[in-house]
């Protein structure tokens, strides 16, 4: 049988699966044991243990279960408020105003949660309504909540980065380093959007004034001390080589129990909710990814990826070309798999491609997880616009029409990073 053949074949199956409601991970594993039983020798139940246990049992693994919980535990206490209060008296000065602090919020937030729908869910609840009562058009504060709320999965400690470095294996390190600059051009690029999308509509604007005295605002600014500090001990230690990733969400989870305690809002209740929560999501994760792996085998004894790395050498495609075939492919795949799904899923035939191609693998893995941060925000399976529809009451669409300037400030940001590499590379060269 043919490569394509069979790559069809399997691709249909895939499909089949998951549009029959299986479970990613089983989807992964059914398609795995199909190719290994019907187009190889090879034996299957050795080969699927061997497999699933060697990248189960994964010493980078231990640091996903540690950054979730950490993001769970911040999830339920005051720090949304926190920032909302410490945020605002420093906008008053932008045109857009409070606008500004979805953005800002968000981008904190994503630094210590690493979930991008835990991120929308936690601000919005606390900005949709205030700025509704404000008067701020509905359409650029659900906008805004939906752009900024994907940084959670790019902005350290992301768990996408982690789930991308352990399925390609490349230091979770310096991807999380080679974030934080494509992180702060993406904040740029919705903060510059929010001050010319104001400067040109000013009468849809509430005219307030939100006067406050320099006292004032170092005053309401300390309740972000506690959350910059934890930010930057665990970013900080990862950069300067003190730390692991591991090492620093251990300290991450203990440095958010001791924020959440002196906040007052950790209970019991909260504690085990929140250690209950990050078992339910690093299984979930941990489950994708055994299957992922050994699809990834099984690909490999089939010999698909080798072949079509190959073929897409021969097509003498330049650079530009196939990375804009792989943004096209990757929002399509985004549009009905959550972001996860799709990096564990692709790795094992998009990576020989790449390498073929003499594309970086690091920096690659930043330009994948724009794209994915893009398909966040695109029906019918955009988790930022089920959260946001759920807070908000409006149907999918309305919110995908907001979203649709931040989904487009995604692309000039994959512009730039294509252009200009060094936006992701540099800070990686440093360490």
């Amino acid at each position: 049988m043919s490569v394509a053949a069979l790559s069809i074949i399997l691709l249909v199956l895939l499909f089949l699966f998951l549009g029959a409601g299986l479970w990613v991970a089983f989807a992964l594993l059914g398609v795995g044991i199909a190719a290994m039983a019907l187009f190889t020798e090879a034996p299957l139940g050795l080969v699927m243990a061997t497999t699933m246990w060697g990248h189960s049992n994964s010493w980078a693994l231990a640091a996903l279960p540690l950054f979730i919980w950490m993001g769970e535990i911040l999830f339920r206490s005051r720090l949304s408020e926190d920032m909302f209060t410490g945020l605002s008296p420093w906008m008053n000065r932008l045109p857009g105003q409070l606008l500004h602090v979805n953005v800002f919020a968000c981008g904190i937030f994503a630094a210590v949660s690493g979930s991008s729908a835990a991120t929308a869910a936690t601000i919005g609840k606390l900005s949709i309504p205030e700025l509704a009562r404000r008067g701020y058009p509905e359409k650029l504060v659900i906008g805004t909540l939906a752009g900024s709320a994907t940084l959670g999965l790019l902005i350290p400690p992301s768990i996408i980065l982690i789930v991308y470095g352990v399925a390609t294996e490349q230091s979770i390190a310096r991807l999380f380093v080679a974030g934080v600059l494509p992180g702060v051009l993406l904040v740029g690029l919705f903060v510059g959007y929010v001050v010319i999308w104001a400067l040109l509509n000013r009468s849809q604007l509430p005219t307030e004034d939100i006067a406050a005295t320099f006292r004032e605002k170092l005053k309401r600014a300390r309740r972000l001390v506690p959350v910059v500090l934890l930010i930057g001990g665990v970013i900080g230690s990862i950069y300067a080589g003190i730390a692991s990733p591991t090492d620093a969400a251990a300290v991450g989870v203990v440095l958010a129990l001791l924020l959440s305690w002196q906040s007052g809002s950790l209970t019991r209740q909260s504690f085990t909710e929140g250690l209950m929560g990050a078992t339910i999501t690093s299984c979930m994760i941990a489950f994708i990814l055994a299957g992922a792996s050994f699809l990834t085998v099984a690909m490999g004894f089939t010999g698909i990826p080798r072949i079509l790395a190959e073929w897409i050498g021969s097509l003498n495609l330049s650079t530009f070309t196939l990375l804009a075939a792989l943004t096209i492919f990757f929002v399509i795949m985004g549009c009905f798999l959550d972001g996860i799904s799709v990096v564990v899923l692709t790795a094992s035939v998009i990576m020989p491609m790449v390498l073929e191609a003499g594309i970086d693998p690091l920096w690659f893995g930043i330009f994948l997880v724009i794209v994915v941060e893009m398909s966040q925000i695109t029906p019918p399976v955009g988790f930022n616009l089920f959260v946001l529809q759920s807070l908000t009451g409006r149907d999918i669409l309305t919110v995908a029409k907001a979203a649709l300037p931040f989904f487009f400030l995604m692309v000039l940001a994959l512009v730039l990073i294509v252009l200009f590499p060094s936006i992701v590379t540099f800070l990686p060269e440093q360490m």
